[in-house]
């Protein structure tokens, strides 16, 4: 009877411990959101007027991607002349076969001047014809350096009016249509969302417990569903005194873009041990 009592006892002990524990991870959870991990308003560094918008809301583009064009009839003229003027090798070769005769000539008059059968005179003129011609091919190599930075630049203008994604992500939204006018508003809204951002505010409690690099368990709601790890990336060091609580960002990976951005979830952070 007595042994009865004591295990009656125990049990009355380990159960509200039990529900203690039960409430406590359950109370490891906390709200959170799921968000791009970065967007992006995509734009033009120069006005124009659309040619292309060759992406729709919804599509998936990859870094580098073109993704619109403004009209640049003129530019690739202008860079086509460039690199024809870039390109041009006849007045340098006639340059370099002026200058090799005129060296030639001045080693056949140095010999008859060394033997006084030429007047200096001839030999002079001879000299300075040589320089001039050496001078005139240095002028024409420098011409076609100035013409090839010319041509470089025309690229990089015409490069200007091409637009190119700078994240690998999904299109959120087509902002203008071919035929548009633009100048400082943008054409697409881009969101990267692998990986994504959990964002999740915590009571200040918490504070000395929450560290950058540890993992946590997401929860998104349902429809979707399933746990997923992420990592603590940013620790707020500003806490909201009328609130009592502070803000962390968590990143977690998304390689095959299962997860959409926008999700509210759960957040669950590991027991204290």
């Amino acid at each position: 009877m007595k042994a009865r009592s004591i295990l009656l006892l125990k049990y009355v002990v380990f159960f509200p411990l039990v529900l203690l524990g039960a409430v406590a991870a359950q109370a490891a959870e906390y709200d959170g959101v799921i968000e791009p991990y970065r967007v992006v308003k995509l734009g033009s560094g120069v006005p124009g007027i659309l040619e292309t918008v060759d992406v729709e809301r919804g599509d998936f583009v990859k870094k580098g991607q073109v993704v619109a064009t403004l009209q640049s009839g003129v530019e690739k003229a202008t860079m086509e002349a460039a690199r024809a003027r870039a390109e041009m090798e006849a007045a340098i070769k006639a340059k370099q076969a002026r200058l090799d005769f005129s060296k030639r000539k001045k080693n056949r008059e140095e010999e008859l001047y060394k033997k006084e059968v030429l007047p200096f005179g001839q030999m002079d003129e001879t000299e300075t014809t040589r320089m001039m011609a050496e001078m005139d091919l240095q002028e024409g190599l420098e011409n076609k350096r100035l013409a090839e930075l010319e041509y470089q630049r025309s690229v990089e203008m015409l490069n200007r009016l091409t637009i190119r994604s700078p994240i690998n992500g999904v299109v959120v939204e087509r902002l203008l249509s071919p035929g548009e006018y633009i100048e400082d508003q943008a054409v697409l809204k881009l969101a990267q969302i692998d990986p994504l951002n959990v964002e999740v505010v915590l009571p200040v409690n918490l504070y000395p417990s929450i560290k950058v690099g540890m993992r946590a368990t997401v929860i998104p709601e349902a429809p979707v569903g399933g746990q997923y790890f992420a990592e603590v990336k940013i620790v707020d060091s500003v806490i909201d005194a009328a609130s009592g609580t502070f803000g962390v960002r968590l990143e977690m990976p998304n390689p095959k873009y299962h997860l959409p951005a926008g999700l509210k979830c759960k957040v669950r952070f590991p027991s204290k041990k």
